[in-house]
């Protein structure tokens, strides 16, 4: 077991295990099945076998009852009765008419009788337990057989050593052996072969597959070839290449993504003292009484210290999660301003900014990520509309838009630009995926999505509008109404 994660090892899950594999049990299942078929066969036949049997026995016994019943004044002969016992192979005929039981004929009879069959009424259960009994009977006994008679009798009957239809019947039953095993060799290896081109050549070169797969998943080399087959097979094939391919550019993007993390995480150390450095000089250009200077260096002053608390925060999606976020009421006008000035968006610029926020609205949230919402949205909106080669403040518009709506706060950044294409609706909120633009890496709406669901939050794209809609809702925080009490009972 690995020691980290309590799961087996690589090499013991890929380490054979003594155990018969799909070839040997698809073998030994078609050869069961086989043979199943064949005793459900042989069953019945070698119950037919034995009713044809003593059907010839009682025919020949009917051909007797004849010549008894045409002999002169009915008397024949002894020599001659034994000859036709010897031929039926009977120790005695008898046959009934009427009210009167004839013995026609009789040799050396036994003291017992055994065994007594009535062949006129033999149904096909009966037929098959009866042959079974014959067939593990002793070669002493001694049966008893009732059939119908000729010229109007009640029944004719004969009394017949058991071993010669018992020797008949294993005669057969090896004759069926030897057919059964001749045809269930043949069926078997058919029905084997036929599976094993159709099922298991498939699911090995599948698990083959996957275990080679598994072995280096990143090279493109061992993703299956899937065939042109149109059963669940065929399926199969081209839902694990699916599968391995999308999992293979996943793993490709982390490794991506883990080269730039080490590569972020370099660049941020000396971008973070070169930012602090500038953040001493800012200090000082504070003390010059310049009133130009006295108003632009307090708005310089604070973007830098937000660019080191985000150069401090670089790699904080890299750890799969946004710090949980410091809520207090934000003024939300004051925000988006910020915001605004951070773009460089004035009267003169070619751009035209619209602020539709309701007056004195406060936001139940970190100023700090909702300045990053924002900026975020409000940097995508300018990007898309400086795709356009000639510029209209008339035409070209980002609006930000805020109201309350009860216990939710709902934020509407929008633009009138070209909008989003299908390949970027298609993958709107993930990292890498989101953005068709050159230069841009895809990253804003993500880190956009994740805080706001810090928040409690939903984003979505608004449709039907002109160009692109963004819309942010951010609950405020439940009230501990306990808590509320006890303050104002303090108070």
């Amino acid at each position: 077991m690995d020691d980290t994660t309590g799961r087996p090892a690589a090499a013991d899950l890929s380490r054979p295990r003594p155990r018969m594999g799909l070839s040997g049990k698809l073998l030994l299942l078609t050869l069961l099945f086989v043979m199943i078929a064949e005793v459900a066969i042989y069953v019945p036949s070698v119950a037919n076998f034995r009713l044809n049997w003593l059907n010839d026995r009682l025919s020949a016994a009917y051909t007797a009852a004849l010549v008894f019943e045409t002999a002169p004044s009915g008397e024949v002969p002894e020599a001659v009765a034994r000859q036709i016992l010897q031929s039926i192979r009977a120790r005695a005929v008898a046959l009934k008419m009427g009210q009167q039981r004839r013995l026609l004929a009789a040799g050396n009879m036994p003291p017992a009788l055994n065994h007594e069959i009535d062949m006129r009424d033999m149904s096909w259960h009966r037929a098959i337990i009866e042959a079974c009994d014959t067939l593990f009977s002793s070669d002493a006994d001694v049966m008893r057989v009732v059939g119908p008679a000729p010229m109007g009798g009640e029944f004719v009957e004969i009394v017949l050593d058991e071993a010669p239809l018992r020797k008949a019947m294993l005669d057969f039953s090896g004759r069926i052996l030897i057919l059964s095993l001749i045809i269930s060799a043949i069926t078997a290896t058919l029905v084997y072969l036929a599976l094993h081109r159709l099922l298991v050549r498939p699911m090995r070169r599948m698990t083959a597959n996957m275990v080679a797969f598994r072995a280096d998943p990143e090279n493109p080399a061992r993703i299956i070839a899937a065939s042109e087959r149109s059963d669940e097979i065929g399926v199969a094939e081209r839902e694990l290449a699916a599968m391995q391919l999308d999992l293979a550019g996943l793993l490709q993007q982390k490794t991506h993504l883990a080269a730039l993390g080490l590569a972020v995480s370099k660049i941020n150390h000396d971008l973070r003292n070169l930012l602090s450095s500038a953040q001493l000089f800012s200090e000082r250009l504070a003390k010059i009484s310049d009133p130009h200077v006295q108003r632009f260096a307090p708005k310089l002053m604070v973007a830098l210290e937000r660019a080191i608390a985000f150069c401090q925060s670089t790699l904080s999606y890299g750890r799969v999660q946004e710090p949980p976020p410091d809520r207090r009421p934000v003024s939300l006008e004051l925000l988006v301003e910020d915001v605004r000035e951070t773009l460089g968006l004035d009267t003169t610029s070619p751009l035209r900014w619209i602020s539709a926020v309701e007056r004195g609205l406060k936001v139940d949230a970190d100023p700090d990520q909702l300045f990053r919402m924002l900026l975020n949205l409000a940097r995508n909106a300018v990007q898309a509309l400086e795709t356009r080669e000639s510029k209209d403040p008339g035409r070209d518009q980002i609006r930000v838009t805020g109201r309350r709506e009860g216990a939710v706060v709902v934020v509407e950044v929008s633009d009138t630009g070209p909008g989003l294409s299908e390949k970027a609706r298609a993958h709107l909120f993930e990292a890498f995926q989101g953005s068709t633009r050159t230069g841009s890496v895809g990253l804003g709406l993500a880190i956009v999505a994740e805080l706001v669901r810090a928040h409690g939050g939903e984003i979505r794209l608004v449709e039907g509008t002109i160009g692109a809609t963004f819309r942010l809702s951010i609950p405020d925080r439940a009230v501990d109404l306990d808590t509320h009490r006890g303050e104002r009972a303090r108070a």
